[in-house]
């Protein structure tokens, strides 16, 4: 196993029956990252008294990283916590993503200086989530009935390499499961901060760090997880958040001006 620093960055907002569920997949982990931060836009009182419970008994610090819920402001408390964090590697999840044991380990054995990660996910569908809730059940059979997206759920870690990718390609890279180096982030500023509402902060921050000389490695067989089902999020900013993109792709952009340095 590589001899390397890790925070695991989760992402969330006011559902901490979701976020439970994350947690107990990462006490199951075969490697535990060295601490987990959480990034929460502005949750109730219910979060965090969630997340007072699991730091009694965690195995590893676990870091509320809390601002007040003033919109959607999720690139401000992400790069807060990027600033806060002491792993040199980063692995990135959402609230509602569920490890597979080997998920950190496998993030570990990939990790490579001069690249970022962008992982995939499978997806619970509506009675398998009910079912998840109701049972309390974190572990998955790649093939059973109730999940999309079943070949990113096969683990078989050997086949990864064959499968790394176009190198600087963003478009597809989704936060939920996605890793990078701390001091990569810092040189290009971080998420933009001038990003706002949901959508595409998570294809706008790689592409920077691909303009900065950074290369993304995709994995597939490996760091599976689980997606647990939810509506779909209002998305009145998209356009103008996929235009920011657009413009640092256009314009070779690698550093925001109201980035990390900002919070």
């Amino acid at each position: 196993m590589k001899n390397i620093t890790t925070t695991l960055l989760i992402s969330t907002y006011n559902w901490p029956e979701a976020l439970s569920l994350v947690l107990k997949s990462i006490e199951n982990q075969t490697v535990l990252p060295n601490e987990v931060i959480i990034a929460d836009d502005g949750s109730a009182k219910k979060t965090k008294n969630l997340i007072n419970e699991f730091q009694k008994k965690f195995p590893v610090p676990l870091i509320h990283e809390w601002h007040e819920d003033l919109g959607f402001r999720k690139t401000i408390i992400l790069n807060r916590s990027i600033k806060k964090a002491t792993g040199e590697y980063i692995i990135q999840i959402d609230g509602d993503i569920i490890l597979h044991p080997k998920f950190i380990a496998d993030h570990i054995r990939f990790a490579k200086r001069g690249f970022f990660v962008k992982g995939s996910r499978g997806r619970l569908m509506v009675k398998r989530t009910e079912q998840l809730f109701n049972n309390n059940v974190i572990t998955f059979n790649a093939f059973e009935t109730g999940i999309k997206s079943t070949l990113n759920t096969i683990r078989f870690p050997l086949f990864t390499p064959l499968l790394f990718g176009d190198k600087i390609n963003t478009r597809n890279i989704k936060g939920c499961n996605f890793a990078f180096w701390k001091n990569d982030a810092i040189a290009v500023n971080g998420y933009n901060n001038e990003i706002s509402g949901w959508g595409h902060e998570d294809i706008e921050f790689p592409a920077r760090m691909v303009n900065y000389g950074i290369k993304k490695r995709q994995l597939k067989f490996a760091a599976v997880c689980y997606h647990i089902y939810h509506p779909i999020l209002p998305r009145d900013n998209e356009k103008d958040n996929y235009s920011t993109y657009e413009n640092v792709i256009n314009n070779k952009i690698s550093r925001c001006k109201d980035g990390i340095d900002q919070v």
